[in-house]
């Protein structure tokens, strides 16, 4: 199981990225290999800003379906279009290929709510 030193991580099993002016959202090797096969993912709030641990989407695996909770308040710019044709891709690749939306972050102290690494860890029992 990978955990990136270079990310942030929420209670809610979401990661975060940030790439200069744009923020990539997803979610955890951990949350992905809980779910188990990933079937569907459904987000609809390209253009909408989100307020931190809102629900900006479900992502539906064989046996159930989850809420994805912002980690950080931002407009969604992006969903990842790969997602519709192969949303195993959050399975396969979950830090990668697999990433959920993009979005600009409009509070950077929203980061200093999140874990590093190691913290997020220690919260899974890894």
């Amino acid at each position: 199981m990978k955990f990136p030193e270079d990310l942030k991580y929420s209670k809610d099993h979401e990661w975060v990225r940030v790439e200069g002016d744009k923020t990539v959202i997803g979610i955890t090797d951990f949350a992905q290999s809980e779910l188990g096969e990933i079937v569907y993912v459904d987000v609809t709030s390209e253009g909408e800003t989100i307020n931190k641990e809102d629900v900006f989407g479900s992502i539906e695996a064989v046996k159930t379906v989850s809420d994805l909770i912002m980690p950080v308040t931002g407009e969604v710019l992006e969903v990842n279009p790969e997602l519709e044709d192969a949303p195993e891709l959050v399975n396969s690749d979950p830090y990668g290929e697999g990433w959920i939306i993009k979005i600009t972050m409009t509070d950077q102290n929203d980061l200093n709510d999140l874990l590093d690494a190691d913290a997020y860890k220690e919260f899974i029992g890894k």
